[in-house]
């Protein structure tokens, strides 16, 4: 893949990304539990992908997050609070329109 290509991918997901931690966080998380369970649902993410974004969610308080601190090593769990709901079911409701926009274009374009 080329460098312009890597950014033209990285564009697209930053989105993407934001709306896949919204959802995967209903159920509280720590960072490699997380790309562990997205690479299972068959996306991959890069940990300084991943983490930058968690670090925005939550100081933009659409996650939660707390240090368990009662085994070996430390581990930061995130959530999504009830703002971040709210949140994400905005951005899913913009990415729906996007796609039916998207789906259309396409007909009009394969038709024409």
């Amino acid at each position: 893949m080329s460098i312009q290509d890597n950014k033209i991918e990285a564009e697209m997901n930053r989105g993407f990304l934001q709306i896949m931690v919204l959802l995967a966080l209903e159920t509280p998380m720590y960072g490699y539990m997380m790309l562990r369970f997205i690479e299972e649902i068959g996306y991959s993410i890069e940990e300084n992908t991943l983490y930058p974004i968690l670090r925005r969610l939550d100081k933009n308080g659409w996650l939660s997050s707390r240090w368990d601190v009662e085994h070996d090593r430390p581990k930061k769990y995130y959530k999504i609070t009830e703002e971040g709901k709210m949140i994400r079911k905005k951005l899913l409701s913009i990415r729906q329109k996007q796609d039916g926009i998207i789906s259309k274009l396409l007909k009009e374009v394969n038709n024409g």
